[in-house]
């Protein structure tokens, strides 16, 4: 239903404050970071698994109080040699104690906090896939498919990373820094400013490093959509890239494309590594300086060697939250990148189009059982709103009326339909369907309501069954037989390998343009619905097919409101009413015999159509058939 949108084209006006909120999104990379706002967002994700989550950091301060423990019993055994024979030896198995503990902890730490994450991830991923199907589909015109495939895949990836990696054992760090800080003043408070002189430095680091590395991640983020987006594309488009030998050039196209991405993870790992490397240089220059201050000052007249050995151990302790911190650190900012980017996703609303309350019938009463199945009302629409595909179009289809539109590629024909399934909004004037406004309609409510053969067809995954009964969790096989019983097709499908369980390929693939046409014929009459669309339905198929299907089709429509949107005029004649478009006007309307009497739009239509169709006839060579039959005994 798309053949009015590919007709529009753009031109420079003032942007509204949706759009430009929908241009930052699609600008892949004009996002504000707000962490603590982000990590609010993520907790109604978090909160059903929650009991992971604070049972992994309650683990996990036990952990760190254990680790805490161990420079002190290494200087209870280091102090009591050669008062103590037996000191050392008891220090030796509490410290083993201490440390078998300590991984024994680790295990279900960790684990109960990347189980917490997958859960939690799983979540916002269908948070994110349920989203989309939401979307009209002017959304999707604007937006690459790689892009959004990005956001269900890597950026939520990117927020798992979090929990996989243990970027949220940062609380640990914390409670173990603020701890070390305690016990390295109770130790000895002169030395101890020697490591806490350090500090400083690191946090202009970290803060000099926050800005840059955030905007990196962002970078690569942008970058591994537009690949997605460009693989997407070649893919989709291969037949033509193989037919036009664009391989070499769609190779270099990539390589750029990839090069970029490979630049920007460059930066992210450079920034990285210089964070650490500074914090490690630190580190060792503070070890070095305590060392120092301990012998110039005749430090060891004042401390035991069990605790200066103590002392030092705490300060490297002291250092490694800070450097796990630096790591987390980064991985927080790419977290907070990806969780940007999903959020900037839930914050586009300006597609939705919730039902809107009944202006009428507030008694709650169904409209009357005579009002028209599909009406519109001086209807105007744009796909751009400075190009309109629908000019002030006024229609009506009765209730089991067969009505007809056709016209050009770019009348309107289609749109017409897309707006009475509200896959469009209606910009001017009012779409109803069976005596309400379209937008009164839930929009599954409504489409229930509707089943549309389109001309290119879709194929699931699957099964032939399964795809007849598209949107049932289990197909009724009898169901699935008459349907394609009444398409004049059960035989058909009946002698393939497998039948009706038949297995489907991605899109189709192992079916012909005229098997999956019968397959969404059918896929239709399962439905049974109130008002049949046909978009193009028989355009792309063998005139063996569409015999079959030409005989089939009046029975299908019998009894029932339809729509057929056609180029072939052939297949449109015995149509209750046909309705000509004309630059998106309703120009003529009536039955074949009426319109052609008329001599315009529709007779010339008529006239050119046949006289193509002669002209094809004349042309087309002889059947192998007809060529190799013998002579008649005439």
């Amino acid at each position: 239903m798309s053949e009015d949108r590919r007709k529009s084209s753009s031109k420079a006006r003032p942007k509204s404050r949706g759009e430009e909120a929908l241009a930052r999104f699609h600008e892949e990379g004009n996002l504000s970071g707000y962490d603590a706002k982000n990590l609010l967002r993520l907790w109604p994700y978090v909160r059903p698994h929650r009991a992971y989550v604070f049972g992994s950091v309650g683990l996990l301060l036990c952990a760190s109080a254990l680790a805490l423990l161990r420079p002190l019993v290494m200087r209870s055994g280091l102090d009591g040699i050669g008062k103590d024979p037996d000191a050392i030896m008891r220090a030796g198995f509490l410290l083993t104690g201490l440390i078998v503990l300590e991984q024994a902890i680790a295990f279900p730490q960790m684990y109960l906090m990347q189980a917490g994450g997958a859960r939690a991830m799983n979540d916002l991923r269908l948070a994110v896939f349920k989203f989309l199907h939401t979307r009209s589909l002017a959304f999707f015109d604007r937006t690459p498919v790689g892009r959004l495939v990005t956001r269900v895949t890597n950026d939520v990836d990117a927020i798992g990373e979090m929990f996989a990696s243990g970027a949220l054992n940062a609380i640990g760090d914390l409670v173990r820094l603020a701890v070390i800080v305690g016990v390295l003043l109770s130790l000895n408070w002169q030395m101890s400013l020697i490591a806490f002189v350090s500090v400083p430095p690191i946090l202009l680091m970290v803060n000099w490093t926050r800005r840059r590395i955030r905007e990196a991640f962002r970078e690569v983020r942008t970058k591994t959509a537009r690949m997605n987006a460009y693989v997407n594309e070649q893919v989709n488009g291969m037949a033509l890239v193989q037919a036009y030998a664009r391989e070499d050039a769609g190779a270099r196209e990539f390589d750029v494309i990839n090069s970029a991405y490979r630049d920007a993870n460059n930066r992210s790992i450079v920034l990285d590594a210089t964070m650490d490397a500074s914090i490690e240089m630190v580190s060792s220059l503070c070890i070095a300086s305590v060392l120092w201050a301990a012998g110039v000052q005749n430090a060891s007249e004042h401390v035991t060697f069990g605790t200066l050995f103590a002392f030092v151990a705490y300060i490297e302790m002291f250092f490694l939250p800070i450097r796990d911190l630096s790591a987390r650190y980064t991985l927080l900012q790419s977290a907070m990148t990806g969780a940007e980017r999903v959020f900037e996703l839930f914050d586009n609303q300006e597609e939705d189009a919730p039902a809107r309350p009944r202006a009428a019938n507030l008694s709650g009463a169904e409209p009357p059982a005579d009002s028209p199945a599909l009406e519109l009302d001086h209807v105007s629409f744009g796909y751009k709103p400075e190009i309109l595909a629908l000019r002030d179009v006024s229609l009506r289809v009765r209730r089991g009326e067969k009505v007809a539109l056709v016209g050009a590629t770019g009348a309107g024909k289609s749109t017409i339909a897309s707006l009475l399934l509200r896959l469009y909004e209606v910009q001017e004037g009012t779409v109803r369907a069976f005596g309400r406004d379209v937008r009164e309609y839930a929009r599954d409510e409504l489409r229930a309501r509707f089943a549309v053969v389109p001309q290119d067809v879709f194929l699931f995954p699957g099964s032939v069954a399964s795809n007849i009964a598209a949107g049932d969790v289990s197909p009724d096989m009898e169901r699935v037989k008459r349907a394609l019983e009444r398409v004049g097709a059960l035989d058909l499908f009946e002698r393939r390998d497998g039948g009706l369980s038949a297995k489907v390929s991605e899109r189709g693939s192992n079916f012909s343009a005229g098997e999956r046409q019968l397959i969404a014929f059918a896929r239709a009459l399962y439905k049974d619905p109130e008002v049949l669309v046909l978009d193009e339905a028989t355009a792309n198929i063998d005139s063996d097919t569409e015999a079959r299907l030409q005989r089939a089709v009046e029975k299908i429509l019998e009894g029932r409101t339809s729509l057929v949107i056609a180029h072939r005029l052939s297949t449109i004649r015995a149509a209750d009413r046909i309705l000509v478009f004309h630059k998106g006007r309703l120009v003529e309307e009536g039955r074949h015999e009426e319109l052609l009497a008329k001599g315009g739009i529709y007779a010339r239509l008529h006239a050119l159509q046949f006289a193509k169709e002669e002209e094809s006839r004349s042309i087309r060579p002889p059947a192998a058939t007809e060529s190799a039959a013998p002579p008649s005994a005439e």
